[in-house]
C-alpha cells in the first residue's frame, strides 16, 4: 500500500472528521481510508454509467405517451386535440 499525506487541513476540518470518526467508532486513519474508498468507487462509477447508454434512449415522447395511455386504459379520442 502507498501512502497519502494531506497539508494544511484547518483545524475545524479535522476536529469535524475526527468526531465522524469517533461516532462510527473507527480510528481518524480508518475513518479517513474509507471515505478515500468510497470516493474512488464512486468515480469509477460515473465512468461506467457514462459509458452505458441510458435505458430506453431511444423510445419517443409519442412511444412513452403511448403506453402510459394504453397502461391506464385510455385512448387517444379521450383527450382533446392539440393542433
Amino acid at each position: 500500500m502507498t501512502s497519502i499525506q494531506v497539508k494544511n487541513v484547518p483545524e475545524e476540518v479535522r476536529d469535524e472528521l475526527a468526531a465522524a470518526a469517533k461516532r462510527a467508532g473507527h480510528s481518524l486513519q480508518a475513518y479517513l481510508l474509507g471515505v478515500l474508498e468510497r470516493e474512488a468507487r464512486f468515480a469509477r462509477n460515473l465512468e461506467i454509467l457514462a459509458q452505458t447508454p441510458a435505458p430506453g434512449a431511444n423510445v419517443s415522447l409519442d412511444d412513452i405517451l403511448a403506453a402510459v395511455r394504453e397502461a391506464r386504459g385510455v385512448s387517444d379520442s379521450d383527450f382533446p386535440s392539440q393542433g
